[in-house]
């Protein structure tokens, strides 16, 4: 098994190994693989039309990766679609808010 150096620690003047699991960017481990996969697709998609395109036009004017710019949308598209969800309302992209 290989070992990073972010698993060690200096405890006393000796290098101990952490007992931390490993990092997981921001996904915890029981993540709904499908769901992401699902949401980056439709980020994917709608990032070429309307109501999307210009936030992600924005994004990348802005000096964003055109890979990190999608999934910033994905996730505002699953947070609206959680927001939505929670208030049993249809989407109105006049409500939409794009300030960053």
């Amino acid at each position: 098994m290989t070992h990073t150096s972010a698993e060690y620690e200096l405890r006393a003047g000796r290098v101990v190994r952490r007992n931390k699991p490993i990092a997981t960017r921001g996904l915890n481990s029981n993540g709904n693989r499908r769901l992401k996969s699902v949401f980056i697709s439709a980020a994917t998609a709608g990032g070429v039309c309307h109501p999307w395109q210009p936030y992600l036009d924005n994004l990348k004017e802005k000096g964003m990766k055109s890979d990190m710019a999608r999934l910033t949308l994905a996730r505002k598209i699953a947070a609206l679609s959680l927001a939505i969800w929670k208030k049993g309302e249809s989407f109105d992209p006049k409500k939409l808010n794009w300030t960053n």
